[in-house]
């Protein structure tokens, strides 16, 4: 009746008539739409994407990654096993999920156009952009660079405090110091004292700055040339100059915006260093030293008031094995981690003063509790230096690069871990070196070691078994996780860093816990699934070269690093926790019935670290980096900035 009544269109039409067959036209549409949207939600569980047509028909590199950079939506299987009906979702599901969400609203603030990039900077950071950021920006449009504002916050964490002390005061700072990157007249070298006692990395950071020349004005770029870290000013203090920072905020009008930085006049490339800037003395740092085993009482002033790890004092023993936390940590849900950067806090986590090498007893230490501005590789979330892309990966060495070889197909990949390395991470002792992470991470990752400890003997002083329901897998359930491990678990030390050093790379403390293997060149490593990386004396320089593999990335750390707020894990990587209780429970959910969300992860995180994690995109980093760190130097600084969009827009 519906249809014959809509179709009766024969003959002389009155105005009601009409009307009503136009309410039968309006019906049939509404129908046709929703039934539609059904079929498209099925498509596409994102509906934003289902009208996209380059998306829909696009045929990209991998299942998983589109052309455009936004993520597909990731398989949905519940958690029930193969062929069965799926389960409750399990918590991974959700945290995957969730940071899908969020990495798809980050690369909706992509930048196109240098007007759109000064814009955001501006509305971002309560500033205009400094003097030469138009040639910075042109400089990543002719690279193909991804601009987006929020892959900066760490340059304005990093450099804004400085703007509570004057520039004639910070230039005293580095005036005398021993190992540092200088630029005059566009042309930059480096500067030391002690040459021959020159770490390799140092002319790799050297060659870095080269690269922007003539673009970057007068500076003198002091260098850590220590694994440790260095500068932490207690947190009272560094919050009196945030605060101070935001005060002096201002987006002054264009007419007043100088253009040119202020030059220096105490130096050539010549290397005539006669000619003082100014007959002001140098202001000397007050260096800590020789406190190794008490850096925890250092390191907690950073931490706020309230937090667990202000009030603690370092650990005089450590308990064997170590002390674990007696309750869930703010930063997880469901026993896994959701906020990563809180993961790495140990102000958050006391119990890591003894599970750390860090903050046991580290190789060297040379600390200051007063801000001073030091670029370096990597920090601790407490320290204040000023990072940039650590030295050693922009080395060519495999080990750090990866080399021409990022590894097979996902599915011709054995479907295992592995893992290779020193014992390294601080100064291991006989009477300490249970606490030290990479040791823990060995023993945890050992079949035997575990089938042992599964049978009540006292062998693994490194770590216990969680028994935190969250963490459990069906093979501890059964008493069998020893050898559920050692059915795709190859990790294992190549040497021991022992101390004092013994003869034939034996170490009397640890010959009786674990023993040598061979080493695995990088290459072979991309043939496995699962690449774990974990802290040694500080930051672990193989992460770039893993991120670049096509194998899947497991990371935890207590250490920042330059590229952190471009990265999001659970898309990019999997992170799991310093104290790796939860390493079991996420390599079950991977390796039983969800090697498909693993592929996801590996192949996309492989994807956005060739686009935002190249050597271009540190240069462009750094960069903008020194920039910002002229300026704040500059006695000019006040009225310096970029407004050249704004003239163009009148």
């Amino acid at each position: 009746m519906f249809a014959k009544r809509l179709l009766a269109w024969g003959g002389a039409f009155s105005n009601a008539s009409i009307r009503q067959r136009l309410k039968y036209l309006v019906a049939v549409g509404l129908v046709a739409f929703v039934l539609s949207l059904i079929v498209l939600n099925d498509r596409w569980p994102n509906p934003a994407n289902a009208f996209d047509y380059a998306r829909a028909h696009a045929k990209p590199s991998n299942p998983y990654v589109d052309p455009d950079h936004r993520p597909r939506p990731r398989p949905n299987h519940g958690s029930g096993s193969a062929g069965s009906a799926p389960g409750p979702r399990h918590a991974i599901d959700k945290l995957a999920d969730d940071a899908q969400v969020r990495f798809r609203q980050l690369l909706g603030k992509r930048a196109d156009t240098l007007e759109q990039a000064a814009s955001r900077y501006r509305e971002r950071r309560g500033r205009h952009p400094p003097p030469g950021f138009d040639a910075w920006f042109q400089a990543a449009q002719n690279t193909s660079a991804i601009i987006v504002e929020d892959f900066f916050d760490r340059i304005y964490h990093d450099i804004n405090p400085f703007w509570a002390i004057e520039p004639a005061i910070l230039r005293r700072m580095v005036k005398d110091e021993q190992h540092f990157i200088r630029v005059r007249d566009g042309k930059a070298w480096f500067v030391s004292d002690h040459l021959e006692m020159r770490q390799p990395w140092v002319q790799r950071w050297t060659e870095l700055v080269q690269e922007m020349m003539p673009f970057l004005p007068d500076l003198d770029m002091v260098l850590n040339v220590m694994d440790e870290t260095r500068v932490l000013v207690p947190w009272e203090e560094i919050n009196k100059y945030v605060a101070e920072e935001q005060r002096q905020r201002s987006l002054f009008p264009p007419v007043e915006a100088v253009s040119e930085y202020t030059k220096y006049r105490n130096a050539s490339a010549d290397g005539d260093d006669a000619t003082a800037e100014d007959d002001e003395p140098a202001i000397k740092v007050d260096w800590i030293s020789g406190e190794q085993n008490i850096y925890w009482d250092h390191y907690r002033v950073t931490c706020p008031p309230n937090s667990p790890g202000r009030n603690v004092s370092s650990l005089k023993t450590l308990e064997r094995p170590p002390q674990y936390p007696h309750r869930a940590m703010p930063f997880t849900v469901d026993g896994f981690v959701e906020n990563f950067t809180a993961s790495a806090d140990p102000c958050l986590q006391p119990h890591l003063r003894g599970m750390h090498g860090t903050f046991i007893e580290s190789v060297s230490m040379a600390t200051t509790h007063s801000l001073f501005p030091l670029f370096a590789g990597c920090k601790l979330p407490g320290n204040n230096e000023i990072l940039i892309p650590a030295g050693m990966i922009l080395d060519s060495y495999d080990l750090f690069s990866g080399g021409d070889s990022h590894g097979g197909d996902w599915a011709e990949k054995k479907n295992e871990l592995v893992w290779r390395g020193v014992a390294s991470g601080g100064r291991h002792k006989d009477e300490n070196w249970w606490g030290f992470q990479r040791l823990r991470f060995i023993q945890m990752m050992n079949g035997t070691a575990v089938s042992l400890v599964e049978s009540g003997e006292e062998v693994a002083a490194t770590f216990r078994i969680s028994e935190l329901p969250q963490h459990q897998v069906q093979a501890q359930k059964d008493g069998s996780l020893g050898k559920w491990l050692s059915g795709f678990s190859n990790a294992a030390f190549i040497r021991f860093e022992c101390f004092p050093q013994q003869e034939n790379s034996s170490c009397f403390y640890l010959d009786p816990y674990m023993e040598l293997k061979e080493s695995i060149h990088m290459k072979e490593q991309y043939d496995y699934k699962f690449l774990p990386d974990i802290d040694g004396n500080s930051y672990s320089g193989r992460f770039r070269a893993f991120m670049r593999s096509t194998s899947l990335v497991l990371k935890s750390t207590i250490y920042a690093e330059w590229h952190d707020d471009r990265l999001v894990p659970w898309v990019h990587f999997v992170p799991f926790d310093n104290t790796y209780a939860d390493i079991y429970a996420i390599l079950e959910y991977y390796l039983h019935g969800h090697d498909e969300e693993a592929q996801m992860i590996a192949d996309e995180g492989r994807d956005w670290a060739e686009k935002v994690m190249r050597r271009e995109d540190m240069k462009l980093y750094v960069w903008r980096l020194l920039l910002e760190y002229a300026r704040v130097m500059d006695p000019a600084r006040d009225r310096l900035g970029y407004v050249g969009d704004l003239w163009a827009s009148e």
